[in-house]
């Protein structure tokens, strides 16, 4: 209603000082980076197709195909201390807002006096009189905005309430990416400790052999000794990558708004999470209207734009209509008496005259500002612009090192298999077999982090392509 009235009254107050704000033009780029994107090799059995012009799906995480992974999601989102946070800021901003809109109604007091005066009306020559004086009055004053400044004001505020809202929307697309990106990493981490478990297992095969070998006299005891190292230090990597499933665990907790002893630990593999094959890729022009922090530079611009036209206007004269009215008497009883009204009419005229260069510092202050905002926006255009581009040539390389990895390890597999039959039949070193051991081990940890970085990769591009949060209630609410 209030929205309503201020809409109505705007267009008759004539046109606001300082300069209309026009929305920065959007990008004339086709694409991202001069390569052309299209689809990546195959790597590990997948492909992955980039679709240009399509848009970011609102849960783009369930194309994971992980119903825990939605549920962790979904937990964070809901209780998430940082969300909620962001939620009051975007409630603070439209409560301003709907505060400075009072600047455009006449602002009404009321007061009641009651006071003991002496009063001398003819100091030596009257006696001096002592009486009781009671006033009630009322006063009604209205600063005309001649020039607009108020409405800068009021366009000001409510610029920051479109800024709350988008920084809203850009905690949430953060918030989803960062828990999708933890429970990468806890399950990869936790893959590593299978794949290292694996390769102990297997030096603890090569022990039993060396022992029995070395009881029976054809290699040296030093064989035993030497293979014993080398389990103690493969068992040595092991506490760390425990250590990372702790602390990602923990981060998960705090994400969640729970603290780390009341999270229920995930047990998930990088094979519960499907790797999408189809990723959409939002035309430039699209990505400036969709991407949280852009549209907080764009709306900080605003702000700053708006706060031109309030710094012209304190330069410029204004206007006060006022009226008062009232009734006093020195007797309560007697405050309605026909002769106890007063009131009052009036209009006062300010113009800054000397201010010591104030007023025009300040409005000189408010362009620097708006200038220092519009190369702030440029520059987040241009950050946004680079991580898309870091994260599609991204996983274009993130196929090419899978497809290395994947080779590395079934080469590496072999090798082993066929060092460890060639050393119990007593035609290859122990020596050999340690080396084949840690070739397999490191190829393994290799392949797992290049599966982990290609999944991670395609979250970053998710986030990086505004996270489709325009798709759900963040978008317009302010509860």
């Amino acid at each position: 209603m209030r929205d309503g009235w201020v809409a109505l009254v705007l267009p008759c107050l004539g046109c606001a000082v300082g300069p209309d704000f026009h929305r920065p033009a959007a990008p004339t780029d086709r694409a991202y980076t001069p390569e052309p994107t299209g689809v990546t090799v195959a790597a590990d059995g997948k492909a992955q197709r980039f679709v240009e012009g399509e848009r970011v799906v609102a849960d783009w995480w369930r194309l994971l195909e992980c119903p825990q992974l939605d549920a962790i999601v979904a937990q964070a989102v809901a209780a998430n201390p940082g969300l909620e946070a962001a939620r009051a800021s975007l409630r603070k901003s439209h409560d301003n807002l709907q505060a400075g809109y009072g600047v455009f109604f006449p602002q009404a007091n009321a007061s009641a006096g009651a006071s003991r005066q002496r009063y001398n009306l003819a100091p030596g020559v009257l006696p001096s009189s002592t009486f009781n004086l009671f006033s009630l009055s009322g006063t009604v004053s209205y600063a005309l905005d001649i020039w607009g400044g108020e409405r800068r004001a009021v366009e000001g505020l409510r610029a920051q309430v479109d800024e709350q809202r988008y920084a809203l929307a850009g905690t949430y697309v953060m918030l989803t990416g960062n828990i999708v990106d933890a429970v990468i990493a806890q399950a990869a981490y936790r893959d590593q400790i299978e794949a290292t478990l694996a390769a102990i297992a297997l030096e603890r095969e090569q022990l039993r052999i060396t022992e029995a070998q070395a009881n029976g006299g054809t290699v040296p005891y030093a064989n035993v000794l030497t293979i014993q190292s080398q389990i103690a230090s493969t068992e040595a990597t092991l506490p760390p990558l425990e250590e990372k499933v702790d602390q990602a665990a923990h981060l998960l907790a705090a994400l969640s708004g729970l603290t780390p002893a009341n999270w229920q630990q995930s047990r998930l593999a990088l094979a519960d999470l499907k790797l999408p094959g189809d990723v959409p890729v939002t035309l430039p022009s699209e990505l400036v209207r969709q991407r949280p922090d852009i549209l907080v530079a764009e709306e900080t611009l605003h702000a700053a734009n708006a706060s031109i036209g309030v710094a012209t206007a304190a330069m410029l004269p204004s206007l006060t209509l006022s009226a008062g009215f009232g009734v006093n008497s020195t007797s309560p009883a007697n405050l309605l008496a026909s002769n106890s009204p007063f009131w009052s009419l009036g209009a006062g005229l300010t113009q800054p005259i000397f201010r010591g260069g104030t007023l025009y510092y300040q409005r000189k202050a408010a362009i620097d500002a708006r200038d220092e905002a519009a190369a702030d926006y440029r520059q987040t255009v241009l950050g946004a612009f680079q991580q898309v581009a870091d994260t599609l040539r991204g996983l274009q390389h993130d196929a090419e090192a899978l497809t290395a990895q994947t080779e590395a390890v079934e080469t590496a597999e072999k090798a082993l298999h066929l060092i460890q039959a060639n050393y119990q039949a007593g035609i290859a070193t122990y020596l050999q077999v340690i080396v084949a051991d840690e070739q397999y081990l490191q190829a393994k940890i290799g392949y797992v982090e290049s599966v982990a970085q290609r999944l991670q990769d395609t979250v970053a591009l998710y986030v990086a392509l505004g996270g489709g949060w325009w798709h759900t209630p963040v978008a317009s609410r302010a509860e």
